[in-house]
């Protein structure tokens, strides 16, 4: 069966979102340095990290906000581009211009039917989580089997912090697996299930 897992880096400082974010900086001021570590050519583990993990995907789930501030750059493909896996976005009410045949799905009746969808859509690939507050809804509702972080050596000092308001009670981890490079300490947690 495939697997559930949420994926995020983030600062060392906890943040996922540096402060002062704009529609052309969503991740905030100097907030893309989350994400070098995946584009660094000096040192290519981290995109060979990135595409181990995006070629067992299946389909992906996100909140409307990831959704809005990622179209831009994701246009109608979503993120994984040209491999146009299905991206199914958790939204209270569907937007009125998505792009014309795109990948993605909008789901108004929660995580579950979220998931029981992209589960659906999948092919037996594994479901990646996309952005803080949709994990935190996976991880509260014993969704998550695999929480990625990817620690970025940088301190923003403020932003939006990756599990704030995370509710639910104690979540027991188990590590599988921590990887370092120079641009970042990449940590991968299997869920322990109650």
């Amino acid at each position: 069966m495939s697997k559930v897992i949420f994926d995020m880096s983030m600062s060392l400082d906890g943040f996922v979102r540096a402060p002062n974010n704009t529609p052309e900086e969503p991740l905030g001021a100097g907030g893309q340095r989350l994400h070098d570590w995946a584009l660094d050519p000096a040192d290519p583990s981290g995109g060979e990290l990135l595409e181990r993990g995006a070629t067992a995907l299946g389909a992906c789930v996100c909140g409307r906000r990831t959704y809005e501030d990622s179209l831009p750059f994701w246009g109608a493909n979503g993120p994984t581009g040209d491999r146009r896996l299905p991206l199914f976005a958790l939204t209270h009410e569907v937007p009125s211009d998505v792009p014309e045949g795109s990948v993605y799905t909008f789901v108004t009746d929660g995580p579950e039917s979220a998931l029981r969808q992209a589960r659906a859509a999948a092919g037996g690939g594994d479901i990646g989580i996309m952005g803080s507050d949709v994990g935190r809804q996976f991880i509260e509702a014993g969704l998550v089997d695999e929480i990625s972080v990817h620690v970025v050596p940088v301190l923003f000092g403020g932003g939006l912090r990756m599990f704030e308001h995370l509710g639910g009670g104690y979540v027991d981890l188990e590590v599988i697996e921590v990887i370092e490079s120079k641009t970042a300490t990449h940590l991968r947690y299997r869920v322990a299930k109650k």
